[in-house]
């Protein structure tokens, strides 16, 4: 009987959690591979919702649980919850004794888990590498696993091609699409009724989904941009209802958290607050807002796919591919409201049907896990530079 391939998937944040689910569910129901489930990070934080839980609900096996998150979100608190996850990945990588270690992003969580991973000479997959993220320090991150990682799936093919520009062998660069359009095409999305009945919230005539989080590489200003878009947003029309989701643990994020807290109990009867939609909640909102405000990734990737509008604000997807439905502008009051007013605009509405969206559309996930079962690993951990220069001058 064949050894069964062992895949071993760290997850640390709910929303990496929401674009591993597909693959890990493809690993699962694929009788020649084992899943191996590490979980750290956000997912054992009570302050976060205790998210492995969901994990558990949903069928999956948790291998190992690696404790790093320090209740501080201090600079030197992270630095410190680094050393804490590489200590806690390398006794867990040792027993699990995983074929490949996949991560996906570019969160310090999977960051320790692959120096740990590195350390023990098992291959990396690293899911959405080659992107730019200018406004945070997840950047550096993301490019150091490319550097540390062996098989490479990425978003788009620009992104494919940067991969390749940081020296990746382009036989093992693979642009599958972006894993978060999986759900669309998977998942049977309530409708409006069911929608604001797992809400409790009645939707209005328009309706916005806002999710901000603090930009790590800005000083403290993240309270102050958040200022500039609650003002703003409190410029709409009473008509104009509003779904927040909470940030991450990044550094800041609390202080955003007491002030939406705050906002809501103003605006009690139109906003309403949650720390984590979940996945169906979250796809299923698409389908009813006009637009989806802030500055997280799913502005860029899943509005276009849903054909809505999404206003970006600041710098923190600076550098990302946009597809024409998504209205860049600054972190301030006036530019946030003439965004979300243009997103509102007839002429603006009109152009939405024909959207193309640059990150696929969708399957991801059984391209990635088709490619992790029949790849050889006989040579992947020796990797050759490969020298975009050399090769041009050859």
């Amino acid at each position: 009987m064949h050894q069964k391939r062992k895949l071993c998937v760290v997850t640390g944040s709910r929303a990496e959690y929401g674009l591993l689910y597909w693959l890990m569910r493809e690993i699962t129901d694929d009788p020649d591979l084992t899943l191996q489930l590490v979980v750290t990070g956000m997912h054992l934080s009570p302050e976060f919702g205790l998210t492995w839980q969901q994990i558990q609900q949903d069928g999956f096996i948790i291998n190992r649980k690696v404790e790093m998150l320090l209740s501080s979100d201090t600079g030197v608190g992270i630095a410190k919850s680094l050393g804490l996850g590489i200590i806690g990945f390398a006794d867990a990588l040792d027993e699990l004794k995983p074929d490949v270690v996949v991560i996906l992003g570019d969160r310090y969580e999977v960051f320790a888990a692959a120096q740990a991973a590195m350390a023990l000479r098992i291959p990396i997959a690293h899911i959405h590498g080659g992107e730019l993220t200018e406004g945070a320090i997840d950047e550096a991150i993301r490019h150091a696993l490319t550097k540390m990682a062996h098989l490479h799936f990425t978003a788009t093919e620009a992104y494919r091609k940067r991969v390749i520009q940081l020296g990746e062998q382009p036989q093992n660069v693979f642009n599958v699409g972006a894993s978060g359009l999986d759900h669309m095409s998977k998942t049977e999305l309530l409708g409006r009724g069911q929608l604001e009945e797992a809400l409790g919230f009645k939707l209005g005539k328009r309706n916005l989904l806002v999710t901000f989080h603090p930009v790590t590489l800005e000083q403290s200003t993240a309270a102050d941009q958040f200022e500039q878009l609650l003002n703003a947003l409190s410029q709409l029309d009473e008509t104009v209802h509003i779904l927040f989701t909470l940030p991450n643990a990044d550094t800041d994020g609390r202080s955003l958290i007491n002030r939406v807290t705050a906002y809501q109990k103003q605006h009690a009867e139109r906003v309403v607050v949650f720390k984590s939609l979940g996945s169906l909640r979250y796809l299923s909102a698409l389908q009813f807002v006009d637009a989806v405000v802030g500055n997280s990734s799913s502005g860029l990737i899943e509005a276009p796919a849903f054909k809505i509008a999404s206003v970006n604000i600041g710098d923190r997807q600076k550098g990302r591919l946009c597809a024409a439905s998504v209205i860049n502008c600054v972190p301030e009051q006036t530019a946030i409201l003439q965004a979300i007013n243009q997103a509102f605009s007839d002429s603006f509405r009109q152009l939405l049907p024909s959207v193309e969206n640059p990150y696929g559309s969708g399957n991801t996930s059984l391209k990635i896990k088709n490619i992790l079962k029949h790849c050889s690993l006989a040579k992947l951990l020796k990797k050759p530079f490969y020298d975009l220069a050399i090769k041009d001058n050859g």
